[in-house]
């Protein structure tokens, strides 16, 4: 069994972004088959995977816009004024656990991995890769 860490860096331009990391992390894969655990080392973002298509991420953008909405006092932003992008991770993943096969990500037709900022922009957003396999 082989054990590989690699460190994405991601640099977010707007407060809410959707950013198809799955190249990126093909590109780090070193093992045959196994998995890979994808985690983001940041409270306000997360990693989802599903379809790349513009119409849609520009739905879910609008969707958690409606969940967690501006027109509430909430307490958190008496310390750092984001609580909206704290309450909307809480809805998401900070990780996905995914399948590796034949070097490479073993998505579904239409699935991607993305990045999501919910309080940029920001530089420098961590995402860790843990390989673990053949």
């Amino acid at each position: 069994m082989t054990v590989k860490i690699h460190s994405l860096k991601i640099n977010t331009s707007k407060n809410f972004e959707i950013i198809d990391i799955t190249s990126r992390i093909n590109e780090l894969i070193e093992i045959d088959k196994g998995i890979v655990s994808i985690f983001s080392k940041h409270s306000t973002s997360a990693i989802v995977v599903n379809e790349n298509e513009r119409g849609l991420l520009r739905d879910f953008e609008a969707a958690m816009d409606n969940l967690i909405t501006d027109k509430f006092s909430y307490q958190h932003d008496r310390i750092d004024n984001n609580a909206r992008s704290h309450l909307k991770s809480f809805l998401l993943s900070s990780s996905e656990c995914l399948p590796i096969k034949n070097g490479r990500l073993d998505l579904g037709t239409w699935q991607s991995v993305f990045f999501v900022e919910l309080d940029g922009p920001r530089a420098n957003r961590t995402v860790t890769l843990t390989m673990v396999g053949e």
